[in-house]
């Protein structure tokens, strides 16, 4: 029986190392499903945000619409681009995503981009915080839709800044985390 034992271990063994070959491939695929479903809703919303903002150009303009055109996208750029993306929420996506890849779970899997965005398994307050973010995100999309164009179209315009600036921040800091 004493023989039997390490033959059943490197058969488990064996058994292990191909699991673990396909468990590798799953985490590799979740980290890069976190990674491309958060960046594929990025682009989206650009996109569809760039189609408002190129459309306030067939309105006519005033100097006011100029100036507030003018503020808001270099302020997008700061605010939302800079200090939203690059500095907090990317580095967060990153993390979560070799989260992702080196600690892979069923659900972390499934449902990568909740999980890198921080919807689950992180402290009360980082929870609350991505809920909270969400809220208002969804209270000002709901509000910006309700205004005229120019005026919709000036402020997507920004948005649009600031979301681009965080696609290029979320797929720069993850490739720099992979590499990691």
């Amino acid at each position: 029986m004493s023989e039997a034992a390490p033959a059943d271990a490197e058969a488990e063994g064996r058994v292990g190392a191909e699991r673990g070959l396909a468990g590798r491939a799953v985490a590799t695929a979740g980290a890069l499903w976190a990674v491309g479903g958060i960046v594929g809703l990025l682009l989206w919303a650009v996109y569809r945000l760039a189609l408002i903002s190129i459309a306030a150009f067939d309105e006519p303009f005033a100097w006011y619409h100029w100036v507030v055109l003018l503020a808001i996208v270099p302020f997008m750029a700061w605010s939302e681009g800079l200090r939203g993306f690059q500095f907090r929420f990317s580095p967060r996506v990153a993390e979560r995503a070799m989260t992702v890849r080196s600690q892979p779970t069923v659900p972390r899997v499934v449902l990568a981009p909740l999980f890198a965005a921080g919807y689950f398994e992180g402290t009360r307050r980082e929870r609350l915080g991505v809920y909270f973010g969400t809220l208002g995100i969804l209270v000002l999309i709901v509000l910006v839709h309700r205004l005229d164009q120019p005026w919709r179209g000036i402020l997507d315009a920004g948005v649009v800044v600031g979301l681009s600036w965080g696609t290029i921040a979320t797929l720069a800091l993850s490739v720099r985390a992979w590499r990691s």
